[in-house]
């Protein structure tokens, strides 16, 4: 079920959804994940929207990746396959926080497609 959420502390809901969707996942502040996805561009000398910045903020806190085999797999298929843990979907230029079922964002993004996915064993 979708829940909308923006934990975004000025309500902002463009080009901060991998900052507001890692810091739900988590459990910790928007600034905190923010801090730590910028830390990572820093030590990459990259942009701290790049993939592989995020990507190093969530293995360190212990999450791993997965990709999507099937060819159309939405977000609501992941959530109803998935009812318990919490997660972090990357669609296509979106992420989105999915916990116990249900897909945490700003806006419905229920029938978008689940490329990849980060979770934490």
């Amino acid at each position: 079920m979708f829940i909308r959420i923006n934990v975004n502390p000025l309500d902002n809901d463009t080009g901060d959804c991998t900052v507001r969707a890692i810091s739900h996942a988590l459990g910790e502040s928007w600034h905190r994940s923010y801090m730590g996805i910028v830390l990572e561009g820093f030590m990459f000398c990259d942009m701290p929207s790049q993939n592989k910045c995020w990507a190093s903020y969530l293995r360190y806190r212990g999450y791993r990746r997965r990709m999507i085999p099937d060819e159309y797999y939405t977000v609501r298929d992941f959530c109803r396959d998935n009812p318990h843990g919490a997660y972090i979907l990357a669609l296509d230029g979106h992420v989105i926080s999915v916990r116990d079922g249900n897909y945490y964002d700003t806006w419905d993004s229920g029938n978008k497609t689940v490329l990849y996915y980060w979770y934490k064993e």
